[in-house]
């Protein structure tokens, strides 16, 4: 009647079966219940408990553990069942989330068994020759699937430099694939531009030297590599950086020193695990030195803090000699601090302890001193010693600024560039209030507006562009430029960090507090 209609007439009244057995099987199978529990005792009686315990097994009858004749206590003829139903079962378990539980496989063994396993029926013969060639996988994250087209499916995937064996080699037309078993014994197919033949004879050793290991910044240096044996001087390698923030190195070996650190570099062999190191020093030499002031006004008696700041900023030596040309009109400590002597001009010098013929400058004018009646600057100013903040960027013209500040005496203020401002300009970092008596200064203070990275008193993209040019080191910020893009007043150099808090701003997310 078939398999199916045998079932049905099975399930409904055993088929000739006696009471007993119906009665063991739960026989109707009428409800869900009955068919599950009672299929259950008849695999478990029938087929499991004398030794068929596999689904293998249950449909082909080759255990002679078994009492009776082999091969007749069966119910299948499809040999190629245990292929696609193993598939599915895979699936099921791949569903389930139990791939990685353990489990154990009872596998029959047969006489005669061949070591590889053989083709499968639906892939041609004739597109492949036998062969035993070592080879290693020469890409990446390579798919080793069930037959050669990317239509079959991947068992699994190998990482670079994997060693296997090709046991059959693809001589198709177009698209080329070879049958190889790896390491842990899975077979499958790989596309053959994937595979390199492992050569007679291997890289046993790498030696790496280079003729100077301290490299200044910058500087670029060939590796000198020593391959033994010989015979595989020409064999490829791979270069590698431990560090690629401090050196690189590329494919021919040249290792260019991009900044202070130290960084290990790696010489490969392609073809197995053996390679050589060297370890190279970075140094990155002092190449200018700037003040983050310029022109200075101070009292007799006055005491003010500059400061230097050393270029590149991973210099390794940031120690810095300050002198004054007269101190007999200001002096200055080791650590930046300016003493006003006597009225009269001086110049502070900056000089680099690594190279003295990098140094800065600085005018220094020691002036009378000033009542504390003379000059008044509004509340909502911050006046820290020769430094102006707290400016209002929606209102900060001449005219503004001039309003903000009592006095009897000149008021002038000037850009960056010493050009005097009109009343209606914009006030911006860099400007300068300069106090004046009979036409000559005797004090200047140096405005700040947190965020205005060029100058023109507005925070806008064009302050993010002139701040990630420096973070980038394309063009380095002038002092107070870099004061004006420390959004977070530590002193440090402005970094991303800032560069997000400008952008916040100018996002209307976060204002920047002057």
């Amino acid at each position: 009647m078939g398999a199916i209609k045998n079932g049905l007439q099975y399930a409904k009244d055993g088929k000739g079966a006696s009471q007993s057995t119906k009665d063991k099987y739960l026989i109707p199978w009428n409800t869900k219940e009955r068919a599950i529990t009672g299929g259950a005792i008849f695999i478990g009686s029938s087929y499991i408990n004398v030794g068929q315990n596999t689904i293998y097994l249950q449909k082909f009858d080759v255990n002679d553990d078994r009492p009776g004749t082999l091969f007749t206590h069966q119910y299948m003829t499809n040999v190629l069942a245990p292929s696609s139903e193993a598939k599915s079962i895979y699936s099921g378990y791949q569903k389930s989330g139990l791939l990685n539980n353990a489990m154990t496989f009872i596998i029959p063994v047969y006489n005669n068994m061949p070591d590889i396993p053989t083709q499968s029926p639906n892939i041609n013969t004739k597109d492949f020759t036998t062969d035993n060639t070592k080879v290693y996988c020469n890409t990446a994250d390579v798919n080793v699937r069930t037959g050669p087209s990317t239509s079959y499916e991947i068992i699994t995937t190998i990482a670079k430099n994997t060693k296997m064996t090709r046991i059959r080699k693809g001589k198709q037309s177009g698209e080329r694939w070879d049958q190889v078993i790896l390491e842990n014994g899975i077979v499958g197919y790989i596309y053959q531009t994937y595979v390199t033949e492992l050569p007679s004879v291997q890289i046993q050793k790498i030696e790496v030297g280079m003729d100077n290991t301290t490299l200044k910044k910058g500087e670029k240096e060939q590796l000198k590599v020593t391959i033994s044996p010989p015979e595989a001087s020409t064999h490829k390698v791979v270069y590698s950086s431990s560090n690629n923030r401090v050196a690189t190195v590329d494919d021919k070996g040249v290792v260019q020193a991009l900044r202070s650190g130290t960084a290990t570099i790696t010489v490969r062999a392609q073809e197995n695990t053996v390679q050589g190191q060297i370890t190279i020093q970075v140094y990155s030499p002092v190449t200018g030195i700037h003040l983050d002031q310029k022109q200075i006004y101070m009292e007799i008696g006055d005491t003010f803090q500059i400061n230097a700041n050393i270029e590149p900023s991973d210099s390794d030596d940031k120690t810095v000699v300050f002198t004054s040309e007269n101190s007999q009109v200001a002096t200055i400590q080791q650590d930046g601090i300016i003493t006003a002597i006597q009225e009269g001009t001086t110049k502070i010098l900056a000089s680099s302890k690594e190279n003295s013929n990098i140094k800065a400058e600085c005018e220094v004018n020691v002036v009378r001193k000033m009542a504390e009646d003379e000059i008044h600057f509004d509340s909502s100013l911050t006046v820290n010693s020769l430094e102006i903040s707290g400016i209002d960027y929606t209102s900060n013209t001449v005219k503004d600024i001039k309003d903000k500040i009592t006095t009897d005496l000149e008021i002038e203020i000037v850009n960056y560039n010493n050009q005097v401002l009109k009343d209606t300009d914009i006030v911006g970092t860099g400007c300068k209030i300069r106090v004046k008596e009979n036409d000559k200064v005797i004090r200047q203070y140096q405005i700040v507006v947190y965020g205005d990275a060029n100058g023109d008193g507005a925070i806008n993209s064009v302050d993010l562009l002139v701040l990630q040019r420096h973070i980038l080191e394309i063009k380095t910020l002038e002092p107070i430029f870099r004061k004006a893009t420390n959004i977070n007043k530590n002193g440090a150099n402005p970094s991303s960090v800032d560069l997000l808090l400008i952008q916040r701003h100018i996002l209307e997310l976060q204002r920047i507090v002057q």
